[in-house]
């Protein structure tokens, strides 16, 4: 039995040569996690928060562990902040590196990692999020914060297709580009995925005790 959580997951199976009797759309599984504690999550106290910032987590080797690439994402970050407060949470790898390659921060509202309820609280208020995490682009599109994602490809491209995931790569000018839409509220707009209601789980019980 094999669980997909969107078309392009069906699909994907099929070319591989996978019968369609064993392919059973279900949803998104950790949407289930997130319907299930976002009440909780958005009683979260952010005390000191402003009203508009931008959310950003950066931890992917081919991003922090290159001199140049990480300094010029985070002088991007650095030109936003100038319009807007830059939270990131950062990975103790990545603020390791930013330390090791002498770069400059102290401009971005730097914080340790957060619990994930702190953290889904956070997101759910974000005027935008910045990222190269995977599970964050499918969390970003179930709550409509536009994201833009610091990578060439992307595991979830039903994000980008149907979700607010638009990927940027790690060219500056289209980082820039894209934040100006959002700023400018020329945002993308994505839908939520079929099936992608917090009964994933649900579905799949189903099918296993059918």
């Amino acid at each position: 039995m094999l669980f997909t959580p969107s078309e392009d997951g069906d699909i994907n199976l099929q070319r591989e040569g996978i019968p369609a009797q064993k392919i059973f759309r279900v949803g998104n599984v950790m949407i289930d996690s997130l319907v299930k504690l976002l009440p909780a999550a958005q009683r979260q106290t952010q005390n000191g928060l402003p009203e508009r910032y931008a959310l950003v987590t950066l931890h992917r080797p081919a991003n922090v562990d290159d001199s140049e690439i990480l300094k010029r994402i985070l002088q991007c970050l650095l030109d936003v902040s100038q319009d807007l407060c830059v939270i990131f949470p950062a990975h103790p790898r990545t603020r390791k590196r930013i330390t090791e390659f002498g770069l400059h921060a102290s401009q971005l509202r730097l914080l340790d990692p957060l619990p994930y309820l702190e953290f889904l609280g956070l997101q759910s208020r974000a005027t935008i999020v910045i990222t190269d995490s995977g599970g964050i682009q499918e969390e970003t599109t179930y709550l409509g914060i536009p994201c833009l994602t610091l990578r060439e490809n992307t595991e979830r491209p039903v994000t980008v297709s149907l979700g607010t995931n638009v990927l940027v790569g790690r060219d500056p000018d289209k980082l820039r580009f894209e934040l100006s839409r959002v700023l400018t509220g020329k945002a993308k707009k994505g839908t939520v995925p079929p099936l992608w209601d917090g009964h994933a789980g649900e579905r799949i019980a189903e099918v296993v005790a059918g």
